[in-house]
C-alpha cells in the first residue's frame, strides 16, 4: 500500500485516538526506513558518504577543534529495521560532535542575566527554529563553566525526565544545561533529517532511559545510538517530503478542529431542544450519528430533566423536601479500621465502590477485609435500598455523590468511614429515584457549593448533605421517572458501547495499515 493511499483512507479511522498524531509518527518512521521516497540509482553510495564524513571527523581531530571519540562499527543484532542496499548504517557519534552544557552555581548572580541564551530541556518543543531562552547567563559564565557553545543549525536533544526525546533546531548561538545534549552534523549531513531521524526514535530513546523519578538518558548512550545514513541527494528529498506531508497533516487536524467545533455546536443545540421539549423524536436527535453526543452529556441531561419533572406526566407541582426529612434512620458514617489479609474477616467497601460506576449502583466487589465485632458488623452492615455518599475525596465532583447498595454480592458487607449510608423512608420515597435527584446538575451545583477543603482533599458532612433540598413527587410518580431514566440511561450504554466499538474498529484499522507500511518486504 502507498503513503498517499494511507492519506486517502483518513475518513475510515479519524475516530482513532490520536489518528493525526499517529500518522504523523508514520511519516517519521517511513522517512528513516527508505520507504518515503524513490530511490535514485544515480545518487552516490552512503557508504562511500560515510567514508568521507569519517575522514571530515579525523581531520577535525587532527586540528584540535573536537575530541576523539571510539566509536564502534554496528552489529547486525543491534539493527532496529532494514534500510534500502545503498543507505549505510552508522552511529550517531559518527556524524556529528555531541556535547552537553551544565547550570552555573545559583549562590552567583554574577553568572546569570547577562544575554546570553541559556536553554533548560523544558524549552525544546520539536522546534525547528529556536531562539530565546527562560534564562540568559553572563560571558563570566560562560568563559568559567563547562558548557558546549552550541551554533544556528545545530541540534538539540533533551536527555532528562519527561522531556526525553525533545529536540530542536537552534536558530541562534546558545549554551544549554546539563539535560541537553547539542550536536553539529558534519558535512554530507543534513541537520533537518537528523532532525526527522531523532523525533522518530523518541520512543526507543524513552526505552533506552535509566533512573526512576527522573530517568535520563547519557550522551554516552546517545552517541552510540545505531543511525541510517541515506545518501546526501535523497535526505534532501526526504526532508522536502516530510516538510509536504506534515503539512497536510496540519489540515487534516485543522479539519477534525473544525469538524468538532461544529459538532459542539449541534450537540448543545440539540441538546437544548430536548431539554425544552423531551418528546421521543427529540430523543431521536440526540442519538442521530451526525450529533453523536457524548454519553456523560446524555446521562447529566436525563438525570436534570427527571428531577424537573419533563420526562413523565406530573400529577401535581412536586413539593420539596430536604434528605434528611425522607430518612428512616440517622445517617451512619461507616468503619474506620485498617485491612487485614484474613479472607473470612468481613468486607468493608472501598471509597471508590461508592464513586465508580456510571449507573450509580454500589460496585460491591470493589472491597477489602476488616476485622469487626459483632455488634459493630450490625451497626454497619449493609442493606438492599441504602443509599452512600461520598464525603471526602480529592475530586470535587466525587464529594456527595450517591450510589444504590443492591446486595447482589448476598455477602454481608459495611461502608467505609468516608462513605456515609442514608436509609430511605421506602413507604414513602424509591431510594432509586432520591439517588437520580441528588446526582442530577441542579443538585450536583447545590452540593458543590457546599463542600470545604481540608489538607488538600474536599469534605462534606453529613449534616450538610441532609439539608439539600430535591424535588418529591409521590411515590408512584417517582416509580414512573425512574423507570423512563432507566430506560433512557439504557439507550445511552448501548450507544456508548457503539461509539467504543467504533473507536476500535477505527484503532484496530489504523494499526493494520501502519503495519502494512512498515512491515520490511
Amino acid at each position: 500500500m502507498k503513503l498517499e493511499t494511507f492519506f486517502e483512507k483518513f475518513e475510515l479511522f479519524a475516530d482513532a485516538p490520536d489518528a493525526v498524531a499517529r500518522m504523523r509518527e508514520v511519516v517519521l518512521e517511513l522517512a528513516v526506513r527508505g520507504k518515503l521516497v524513490n530511490q535514485v540509482p544515480v545518487d552516490e553510495s552512503a557508504h562511500l558518504l560515510l567514508e568521507r564524513i569519517k575522514k571530515t571527523k579525523e581531520r577535525l581531530v587532527a586540528d584540535r577543534r573536537i575530541k576523539r571519540q571510539a566509536i564502534l562499527p554496528v552489529n547486525e543484532e543491534e539493527l532496529p529495521f532494514l534500510i534500502p542496499e545503498h543507505w549505510a548504517w552508522t552511529r550517531l557519534g559518527e556524524i556529528g560532535d555531541w556535547g552537553s552544557g551544565s547550570t552555573p552555581s545559583r549562590g552567583n548572580p554574577e553568572l546569570y542575566d547577562g544575554g546570553i541564551t541559556w536553554l533548560k530541556s523544558g524549552e525544546l518543543n520539536d522546534n525547528q527554529s529556536l531562539a530565546g531562552s527562560e534564562e540568559t547567563v553572563s560571558e563570566l559564565a560562560l568563559n568559567t563553566c563547562s558548557f558546549r557553545r552550541n551554533e544556528p543549525g545545530d541540534i538539540l536533544l533533551a536527555m532528562y525526565g519527561a522531556t526525553i526525546g525533545k529536540v530542536a533546531i537552534l536558530a541562534e548561538s546558545a549554551v544549554t544545561n546539563q539535560a541537553v545534549c547539542g550536536c553539529t552534523v558534519f558535512d554530507g549531513v543534513l541537520n533537518r533529517y537528523l532532525f526527522i531521524f531523532l523525533l522518530s526514535q523518541r520512543s526507543r530513546f524513552h526505552s533506552a532511559s535509566e533512573g526512576g523519578a527522573q530517568p535520563n538518558i547519557s550522551k554516552v548512550k546517545i552517541v552510540g545510538f545505531p543511525f541510517p545514513l541515506p545518501p546526501l541527494a535523497e535526505q534532501k528529498r526526504i526532508v522536502a517530503k516530510v516538510d509536504e506531508l506534515m503539512a497536510l497533516c496540519d489540515q487534516l487536524e485543522a479539519q477534525q478542529q473544525e469538524r468538532q467545533a461544529q459538532h459542539a455546536v449541534l450537540v448543545k443545540a440539540s441538546l437544548a431542544r430536548f431539554t425544552q421539549a423531551p418528546t421521543p423524536d427529540n430523543l431521536q436527535f440526540l442519538f442521530h450519528p451526525s450529533y453523536t453526543v457524548s454519553p456523560a452529556d446524555l446521562r447529566k441531561t436525563i438525570l436534570t430533566l427527571a428531577v424537573q419533572g419533563k420526562l413523565v406526566p406530573q400529577e401535581s407541582e412536586p413539593l420539596l423536601g430536604s434528605l434528611e426529612s425522607i430518612l428512616a434512620e440517622a445517617s451512619v458514617n461507616g468503619v474506620s479500621k485498617g485491612p487485614t489479609a484474613d479472607p473470612s474477616a468481613v468486607e468493608v467497601l472501598r471509597i471508590s465502590a461508592g464513586t465508580s460506576r456510571e449507573d450509580f449502583y454500589v460496585n460491591e466487589e470493589d472491597f477489602k477485609h476488616v476485622d469487626l465485632p459483632a455488634n459493630e458488623v450490625k451497626k454497619f452492615q449493609l442493606a438492599p435500598g441504602d443509599l452512600l455518599a461520598c464525603r471526602f475525596n480529592g475530586n470535587l465532583h466525587f464529594v456527595g455523590r450517591f450510589s444504590l447498595y443492591r446486595g447482589e454480592s448476598r455477602r454481608i458487607q459495611v461502608n467505609p468511614d468516608k462513605l456515609i449510608r442514608f436509609r430511605i423512608n421506602t413507604d414513602l420515597h424509591s431510594p432509586r429515584y432520591v439517588c437520580y435527584a441528588m446526582n442530577a446538575a441542579p443538585t450536583r451545583e447545590a452540593i458543590e457549593a457546599m463542600c470545604a477543603t481540608t489538607a488538600g482533599n474536599i469534605g462534606l458532612s453529613a449534616g450538610r448533605l441532609k439539608t439539600v433540598e430535591i424535588p418529591l413527587p409521590p411515590l408512584a410518580e417517582q416509580r414512573r421517572i425512574v423507570a423512563k431514566v432507566d430506560e433512557l440511561m439504557a439507550l445511552v450504554d448501548d450507544l456508548e458501547t457503539q461509539l467504543a466499538a467504533s473507536r476500535t474498529v477505527a484503532h484496530n484499522l489504523l494499526a493494520a495499515l501502519v503495519r502494512e507500511l512498515t512491515t520490511n518486504p
